[in-house]
This record gives structure tokens, C-alpha cells and sequence, in this order.
């Protein structure tokens, strides 16, 4: 894992709502299964939803946060900074989908877009930014 003697020299956690953001939630059920979650639980600083997670991380104003993967990674590395993947053993999984609403039924461009999520293509690019299948 990580250095757990360096883990507390941090002022500011940036974690999503965990009522609102499924990522928040997921970040609550790893530090509890890390049983860190009483020790860092004072120094969060709460995003309404990822974005903001993420943007609190990127001005400087959290030192650490739990982002999504897709926001800091490119062609499959950590763009930038360093980064621990959490293993998907310690929370629920984050289910991420597509769905065509009734009023997009029938119509070519929503099928399209239907289609080519589903096409070898776009499943590449889901993958550089760290999603799994």
C-alpha cells in the first residue's frame, strides 16, 4: 500500500458527498476497510460531486483527494502528480452506464451513439482513461 507514517502530513482530503457522489461512497467504504477513516475524517473537504472533488485537488486546495481515474488519467498513465488506484476489493463497484432513454428511441443519431459505445473503438478509449469492463 502506501506509507501510512507520511499519510497524516496532508491538511486538506478532497472526497465527494457520499450521500450524492458514488465516488464519495466508494472512498468511505476504503478508508473504512483500511480502518483510516476516523483519523482522516476531519481534514475532508467535500465536493458536492466529482467535478468539484477534482477541481479542489487541481487549485491546490486539498493536497490529497479521491478522484475518478477518467479525470486524471491519459492514454492509460497519471497524467500528472501521483496517484494510488484503490483496489476494487475494498468498496462496491462504481457502475457506469449508457441507456437510451424512450425519447431517443428510434432516432438515428441515439442509436449511433448506441452503437459505437458498444464498438471496439470507443472501448479503447474508455480504457485509456481507466475504466474496466
Amino acid at each position: 500500500l502506501f506509507p501510512y507514517t507520511t499519510l497524516f502530513r496532508f491538511k486538506h482530503l478532497s472526497i465527494a458527498n457520499p450521500k450524492l457522489a458514488p465516488y464519495g461512497q466508494a472512498a468511505i467504504e476504503a478508508l473504512t476497510a483500511l480502518k483510516l477513516l476516523d483519523a482522516v475524517q476531519p481534514k475532508f473537504v467535500q465536493g458536492e460531486n466529482i467535478a468539484q472533488t477534482h477541481q479542489f485537488v487541481a487549485t491546490g486546495n486539498a493536497e490529497l483527494g479521491f478522484v475518478a481515474l477518467s479525470q486524471v488519467m491519459k492514454d492509460g498513465k497519471i497524467a500528472e502528480g501521483s496517484g494510488w488506484i484503490i483496489p476494487s476489493s475494498l468498496h462496491q463497484p462504481i457502475r457506469q452506464d449508457a441507456v437510451l432513454l424512450e425519447n431517443g428511441k428510434g432516432k438515428p443519431a441515439a442509436l449511433a451513439l448506441m452503437t459505437y459505445l458498444r464498438g471496439d473503438k470507443a472501448k479503447a478509449v474508455i480504457k485509456s482513461y481507466g475504466y474496466a469492463f
